[in-house]
Parts: C-alpha cells; sequence; structure tokens
C-alpha cells in the first residue's frame, strides 16, 4: 500500500504569504522614496529641496522635513515660497514639540510676514510654545514670563480671535504659577520663623496681586506672622506688634468673615485681646 502525505500549512500561511508579497511589492517604492530624500539632502537646487519638504512635511514626517528646512532657510528669504517654507518651518518644530525653536520661528514669522493670513495663528503659538517652556513654581519663571507677555500681546493685537479663549486659559495659568512662587516664598519666611520678612513680602505680595487666589491665605498668613512677631518681641514692642497683630485679624475677617481660618484666627485674637490688657490704662 502506497502512503501519500499531504503537507499542511498553518492557518495563518496565507495572510503571511500576502504580507510577504505585498512589502516585496512596496519596497522598491520605499528604496525609491528614500532614495529622493536623500538626494534632496544633497541636491543644490532649492526647489528640489523645497518639493521633497513639502512632501514630508504633508505626509507628518516632520522630523524629516525640518532636516530640509534648515538647510534651505538661510537661501529661502524673500523667495515667492518662504512665507509658507517659514509656517511649515515652524510647525515642524512645534508638531515635534521643540518648543524653543517652534517658538523662535513663529516669532520670526510674525516679524517677518505681519501680512499672512497664518499670522494670528503663529503669534498665538508663539506665546503658547513658551508657556510650554514654563517651568514648576519653584524654578526660575524667565520663560514663564515671556510666555505671559507674548500671549497677552496676542489677547490685546487679536481681541476677537478663535484662539483667544485658550489664550486666556494659559495666560490664567502661568499667571497663577507666578503668584505661587512668590506666596510660597512669604510663607517660607513665616516657616524659618522671619517673621518680619514674611510681612513685607505678603504685603508687596498682595499689592502685586491684588485679585489672586491665595488672598486669603495670604491675609492669614499675615496675622500669624504679625501674631507670632509680637509674641517673641521684647516687651518694649509687643504693645504696637499686638494692635498690628489685631489689624491684620480684622483684615482677614473683613475680606472673609466666614474664613476657612476663622477658628484659629479667633484663637490668636482672644491671645491677642489677652496681651493688650497688659497695656490697657
Amino acid at each position: 500500500m502506497q502512503f501519500v502525505f499531504k503537507r499542511r500549512f498553518p492557518e495563518a500561511f496565507p495572510v503571511i504569504y500576502m504580507k510577504k508579497i505585498i512589502l516585496l511589492f512596496c519596497l522598491p517604492f520605499l528604496i525609491g522614496s528614500c532614495s529622493q530624500y536623500q538626494k534632496a539632502l544633497k541636491s543644490e537646487d532649492m526647489s528640489v529641496k523645497y518639493e521633497a519638504a513639502v512632501k514630508k512635511y504633508e505626509a507628518k514626517k516632520y522630523s524629516k522635513a525640518i532636516r530640509l528646512f534648515e538647510q534651505m532657510a538661510p537661501a529661502f528669504r524673500g523667495k515667492p515660497q518662504s512665507e509658507k517654507m517659514f509656517y511649515m518651518y515652524a510647525q515642524s518644530y512645534y508638531k515635534t514639540e521643540q518648543y524653543y525653536l517652534a517658538g523662535y520661528q513663529f516669532e520670526s514669522f510674525v516679524s517677518s510676514y505681519p501680512k499672512s493670513e497664518k499670522v494670528e495663528e503663529a503669534a498665538f503659538l508663539e506665546g503658547f510654545c513658551y508657556s510650554k517652556l514654563s517651568p514648576v513654581y519653584s524654578l526660575d519663571q524667565a520663560d514663564t514670563y515671556k510666555a505671559i507677555n507674548k500671549l497677552q500681546s496676542f489677547i490685546d493685537a487679536y481681541p476677537n480671535s478663535t484662539y483667544l479663549p485658550e489664550a486666556n486659559a494659559v495666560l490664567k495659568k502661568l499667571t497663577d504659577k507666578i503668584e505661587k512662587k512668590y506666596f510660597e516664598i512669604a510663607k517660607q519666611y513665616n516657616t524659618i520663623s522671619d517673621y518680619k520678612s514674611a510681612l513685607v513680602a505678603i504685603d508687596n505680595f498682595i499689592s502685586d496681586y491684588p485679585g489672586t487666589q491665595f488672598k486669603e491665605a495670604a491675609l492669614f498668613l499675615k496675622l500669624d506672622s504679625a501674631y507670632k512677631l509680637a509674641i517673641n518681641s521684647v516687651p518694649s514692642k509687643m504693645e504696637e506688634r499686638y494692635k498690628n497683630a489685631k489689624i491684620a485679624y480684622n483684615g482677614l475677617m473683613k475680606f472673609k468673615d466666614n474664613s476657612q481660618y476663622k477658628e484659629k484666627a479667633d484663637e490668636m485674637l482672644a491671645k491677642i485681646e489677652e496681651g493688650l490688657k497688659k497695656y490697657a490704662k
């Protein structure tokens, strides 16, 4: 008896086989595409570079487009396609989250093409990019201030912009960060028992940021600092400092009579009043 063995292939084989066939058909195209890109990088012809850069940009291959834009930029200013090219250049940095370079390019675009239909968007993204560079509140806030200035300039220039809600939201977030930084500085003085410096820092903070979200906390911190300064003073200065602490208490209650700090504030007031009895005539 003769046995005939039939080779059995796994069910997935046809799918794998088809993928290989597709890859073989696509390979020449992929090689050709890479070859064209490499040729564009090496070419001295700006039109060749420009065409290749646009293709990469439209294909969302922004990193490759950037390499071409970097080569083209010095020689491209003043040419008919320069406006479009520099807009794509800035957007490519933005899309790859290179916010410092993107911010610089958008800033340059706004300055160079003030009549462009893209100038409003570029002006917004200029400030937005710098906001992305803003560090945590405890670090140097140079980029935060730059972003605030850029966004405020945008809001002033384009009060009816569709980007206005987002610009205002980002601006508020940045301003809150600056406020928190200076509030925390005042708080730190209190923590290390430098109550005089704390009081100066708090007064400056409230003066600079009258509408701050930290106002209630700042007013309580002022009371706490004034009270602790009073009870730790030499006898000759206690009366005046108790009175200043009572003024601080009244300031907190005037701002918010049902303050979340009222219980602690009332305890301090009771001790302040007790301390002042010593000086009553």
